[in-house]
């Protein structure tokens, strides 16, 4: 196997991120409510008892790239919330633990919508029906693509992390 840089591959990530994302908007979005009309804006992302979204390396370099990018105050609050979510997971020995992502901010959204959102993230819709949603096949497939990316990179996988620790342990 031939490896790539690392930022080779976050490039070939997250152009496969975006036409994933394009991917299922197109086929399934128009079943599910708009994030823009959603009466708790948010919610799904910052509820504590529901995100349980694990990230690999490839997945946390190209998140926190991005987070280099913003202005320094959304950067300096994102960075707070990551560390207090981490010291919290830290103490959480189940595979299952679930967190608020510390991605979303307010009124901005997913702070890295649209540059480097995590794969589950990019599927999560309000579905009125479960026969809407995207089936856990494209999912896993484009998860595996990812992953290869990641093998591509670093000579290894690593170990897929929630969000705050994955961003915490592979700045």
């Amino acid at each position: 196997m031939k490896l790539i840089s690392e930022q080779k591959a976050i490039e070939l990530a997250n152009r496969r991120k975006a036409d994933f994302a394009a991917e299922i908007g197109e086929r399934f979005e128009h079943a599910a409510k708009s994030c823009e009309t959603c009466e708790v804006k948010g919610s799904c992302c910052t509820d504590v008892h529901f995100v349980n979204v694990r990230i690999t390396r490839l997945e946390a370099r190209a998140i926190n790239a991005a987070l280099g990018e913003l202005p320094d105050e959304v950067r300096e609050r994102a960075a707070e919330r990551i560390k207090r979510s981490a010291e919290l997971l830290k103490n959480e020995k189940r595979a299952e633990a679930k967190f608020a992502c510390p991605l979303f901010e307010g009124d901005m959204g997913c702070l890295v919508h649209g540059k480097a959102k995590p794969l589950p993230c990019i599927v999560h819709a309000c579905y009125e029906r479960p026969e809407h949603l995207p089936p856990d096949e494209l999912l896993a497939a484009e998860e595996h693509e990812v992953l290869k990316l990641e093998r591509r990179a670093y000579g290894r996988n690593s170990a897929a992390l929630p969000i705050p620790l994955a961003l915490e342990t592979y700045r």
